[in-house]
Protein backbone atom coordinates (compact mmCIF):
# COMPACT_ATOMS: atom_id res chain seq x y z
CA UNK A 1 0.00 0.00 0.00
CA UNK A 2 1.18 3.35 -0.57
CA UNK A 3 -0.64 6.71 -0.17
CA UNK A 4 0.25 9.82 -2.86
CA UNK A 5 -0.04 13.41 -2.42
CA UNK A 6 -0.67 15.78 -5.18
CA UNK A 7 2.02 15.39 -8.22
CA UNK A 8 4.08 18.45 -8.51
CA UNK A 9 5.76 17.33 -11.88
CA UNK A 10 9.24 17.64 -10.32
CA UNK A 11 10.68 14.26 -9.55
CA UNK A 12 12.86 15.88 -7.17
CA UNK A 13 10.06 17.21 -5.49
CA UNK A 14 9.26 13.84 -4.34
CA UNK A 15 9.71 12.00 -1.32
CA UNK A 16 9.39 8.52 -0.04
CA UNK A 17 8.43 8.01 3.60
CA UNK A 18 9.33 4.37 4.99
CA UNK A 19 8.18 3.62 8.31
CA UNK A 20 6.08 0.33 9.72
CA UNK A 21 4.08 2.87 11.85
CA UNK A 22 1.76 4.26 9.79
CA UNK A 23 1.37 7.10 12.25
CA UNK A 24 4.69 8.56 11.79
CA UNK A 25 4.28 8.39 8.11
CA UNK A 26 0.90 10.01 8.23
CA UNK A 27 2.39 13.00 10.07
CA UNK A 28 5.40 13.19 7.86
CA UNK A 29 3.49 12.81 4.71
CA UNK A 30 1.06 15.62 6.12
CA UNK A 31 4.23 18.14 7.03
CA UNK A 32 6.12 17.97 3.55
CA UNK A 33 2.80 18.18 1.55
CA UNK A 34 2.66 21.42 3.16
CA UNK A 35 6.01 22.42 1.93
CA UNK A 36 5.16 21.35 -1.83
CA UNK A 37 6.54 17.99 -1.71
CA UNK A 38 4.66 15.09 -3.53
CA UNK A 39 4.84 11.81 -0.95
CA UNK A 40 4.78 8.64 -0.88
CA UNK A 41 4.61 6.22 1.47
CA UNK A 42 5.80 2.60 2.55
CA UNK A 43 5.11 1.11 5.53
CA UNK A 44 7.93 -2.02 5.38
CA UNK A 45 11.60 -2.21 3.28
CA UNK A 46 10.32 -4.78 0.98
CA UNK A 47 7.24 -2.24 0.09
CA UNK A 48 9.36 0.26 -0.36
CA UNK A 49 11.72 -1.42 -2.64
CA UNK A 50 8.92 -2.15 -4.81
CA UNK A 51 7.57 1.49 -5.03
CA UNK A 52 11.45 2.70 -5.57
CA UNK A 53 12.01 0.67 -8.97
CA UNK A 54 8.77 1.62 -10.32
CA UNK A 55 8.93 4.64 -9.68
CA UNK A 56 11.84 6.04 -8.09
CA UNK A 57 11.36 8.87 -5.77
CA UNK A 58 13.80 12.02 -5.77
CA UNK A 59 14.73 11.27 -1.91
CA UNK A 60 13.56 8.65 0.86
CA UNK A 61 13.34 9.60 4.30
CA UNK A 62 13.67 5.65 5.90
CA UNK A 63 13.23 4.50 9.29
CA UNK A 64 16.18 2.17 10.56
CA UNK A 65 13.92 -0.18 12.67
CA UNK A 66 10.97 -1.84 10.84
CA UNK A 67 10.27 -5.87 10.55
CA UNK A 68 11.47 -7.96 7.52
CA UNK A 69 14.48 -6.04 6.36
CA UNK A 70 15.56 -2.57 8.56
CA UNK A 71 16.60 0.70 6.87
CA UNK A 72 20.46 -0.29 6.42
CA UNK A 73 19.69 -2.97 4.20
CA UNK A 74 17.02 -1.27 2.57
CA UNK A 75 19.54 1.53 1.38
CA UNK A 76 22.33 -0.91 0.34
CA UNK A 77 20.16 -2.78 -1.51
CA UNK A 78 18.87 0.46 -3.55
CA UNK A 79 22.86 1.68 -3.59
CA UNK A 80 23.30 -1.61 -5.59
CA UNK A 81 20.97 -1.73 -8.00
CA UNK A 82 22.65 -0.17 -10.50
CA UNK A 83 19.06 0.52 -12.61
CA UNK A 84 18.41 3.23 -10.11
CA UNK A 85 19.33 6.32 -10.57
CA UNK A 86 21.15 7.97 -7.45
CA UNK A 87 18.79 8.43 -5.26
CA UNK A 88 19.42 10.53 -1.46
CA UNK A 89 18.53 8.77 1.58
CA UNK A 90 17.99 10.22 5.06
CA UNK A 91 17.64 7.34 7.79
CA UNK A 92 15.59 8.02 10.84
CA UNK A 93 16.15 6.59 14.04
CA UNK A 94 15.76 5.94 17.80
CA UNK A 95 18.38 3.55 18.26
CA UNK A 96 21.39 5.06 20.20
CA UNK A 97 24.26 2.65 18.49
CA UNK A 98 24.04 3.23 14.98
CA UNK A 99 27.62 4.20 15.16
CA UNK A 100 28.13 0.52 16.55
CA UNK A 101 27.42 -0.61 12.48
CA UNK A 102 30.15 -1.24 10.22
CA UNK A 103 30.08 1.56 7.39
CA UNK A 104 26.57 2.86 8.54
CA UNK A 105 27.54 6.06 6.26
CA UNK A 106 28.22 4.38 3.21
CA UNK A 107 24.75 3.80 1.91
CA UNK A 108 22.86 6.48 3.30
CA UNK A 109 23.32 10.28 3.08
CA UNK A 110 22.45 11.90 6.55
CA UNK A 111 20.40 10.73 9.61
CA UNK A 112 18.16 12.31 11.68
CA UNK A 113 17.74 10.65 15.52
CA UNK A 114 14.13 10.21 16.69
CA UNK A 115 12.22 12.48 18.26
CA UNK A 116 12.66 14.12 14.94
CA UNK A 117 14.05 17.77 15.20
CA UNK A 118 11.27 18.90 11.97
CA UNK A 119 13.71 22.31 11.62
CA UNK A 120 17.03 19.75 10.88
CA UNK A 121 14.55 17.42 8.57
CA UNK A 122 13.18 19.94 6.73
CA UNK A 123 16.70 21.38 5.98
CA UNK A 124 18.02 18.38 5.26
CA UNK A 125 15.10 17.46 3.16
CA UNK A 126 15.61 21.23 0.87
CA UNK A 127 19.15 20.59 0.91
CA UNK A 128 18.86 17.25 -0.56
CA UNK A 129 16.83 17.45 -3.13
CA UNK A 130 17.95 21.50 -4.35
CA UNK A 131 21.44 19.53 -4.85
CA UNK A 132 20.04 17.22 -7.66
CA UNK A 133 18.89 20.40 -9.79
Amino acid sequence: MYISGEKLGDLNRSVLVVDDILDNCMMLQTLLELEGYEVKIAEDGYEALDIIESSPPGLILLDMMMPGINGLEVAKRIRRNNNLPFIPIILLTAWDNLSDCDDFEKDIDGYISKPIDFDRLFTEVETLTQTQN
